[in-house]
């Protein structure tokens, strides 16, 4: 359950929630920018960095709760064992700013927006919480401060990223749902109708049966774009791979073994495709961890794409 149904369920029940929600984070604070929890008296969901920090305030949020205070606050939070003033507990150091948003059960139809919404933005301020659907846009947080009385916190939230599946057998399936608590939105596709695993993965946003000799045209460039080619065999490999090569994507991986992808790459080359375009590939795909369950595949996959993601610059 993530935070914004565990909310719905709390407030369908006429139970209020304050949710904390990190607007700003500098240096090595453990909480980052649009980390949130939502609390009850009985119940939180999420998490806002964890440590004392995180436990003061958690307790902060339900004595206002308790004594139904439900004003918007703001808490400035030092991880610096010498601060003088706002000092969270922790020596990590960095500083992370939350608010504190009370939500009641009038808030529930904003909460319902938020929750069907593929995309949006999300408005925190001192007078509480908006949100409007739309198409997301750079950059992904925004957070304007004057004083405790005059500020904004703006997230573009949904699945900002696309990652596209190409075959849909058990490694698919294990990395559908690997992908599925990343905030990726999940596209897969096979050739082969009635595939069992494809029919039981729950995870993929949308499924497509198709020819491989199709899929340039059903997967759009994009920079936010991650492509991971898994099908039955060589020859559909290569038959995917040629239709994706050179198109702008951020991230173009191949399973296999060393010996199918040595073949591939050189027949490749031997066709005259360009080596800046090949040594776009990554492959053998996946961070070198010796995974080899479709589970642990699928997590070397995925540690893979969060570092791409997250630019980080040389692969492990």
């Amino acid at each position: 359950m993530n935070i914004w149904q565990f909310i719905n369920t709390q407030l369908e029940q006429y139970t209020p929630v304050m949710l904390l929600y990190v607007v700003e984070s500098k240096g090595s604070s453990p909480g980052r920018q649009g980390f949130s929890i939502a609390v009850t008296q009985k119940a939180m969901q999420g998490s806002i960095g964890g440590g004392i920090m995180e436990h003061k305030l958690v307790e902060w949020a339900r004595d206002l709760l308790q004594k139904q205070v439900y004003q918007v606050q703001l808490k400035r939070q030092v991880h610096r064992k010498n601060e003088q003033k706002d000092q969270s507990g922790m020596i990590c150091s960095g500083e992370q700013t939350v608010a504190l948003i009370p939500l009641l059960p009038k808030d529930l139809p904003v909460v319902k927006q938020v929750l069907s919404a593929a995309s949006g933005v999300l408005k925190l301020s001192p007078q509480g919480l908006t949100f409007q659907a739309k198409a997301p846009t750079l950059p992904r947080y925004q957070y304007f401060n004057t004083t405790h009385q005059e500020w904004s916190f703006e997230e573009q939230i949904g699945m900002q990223n696309n990652v596209y599946i190409v075959g849909g057998g058990h490694v698919g399936l294990a990395f559908s749902q690997v992908m599925a608590n990343l905030d990726f939105r999940i596209y897969m596709y096979d050739d082969r109708p009635g595939l069992n695993t494809m029919e039981a993965n729950h995870y993929a946003h949308h499924k497509r049966v198709l020819p491989y000799d199709q899929l340039g045209e059903a997967i759009p460039a994009g920079a936010n774009h991650y492509v991971v080619v898994m099908t039955f065999g060589y020859r559909s490999d290569d038959i995917a791979i040629r239709q994706l090569l050179g198109k702008p994507l951020k991230y173009l991986g191949l399973m296999g073994s060393q010996a199918k992808i040595d073949q591939l790459l050189a027949n490749l080359r031997k066709d005259g495709l360009p080596e800046e375009q090949i040594t776009q590939i990554y492959t053998p795909i996946g961070l070198p961890i010796s995974s080899k369950t479709p589970a642990e595949i699928a997590i070397s996959i995925a540690a893979e794409i969060i570092g791409v993601k997250n630019f980080i610059p040389d692969r492990l």
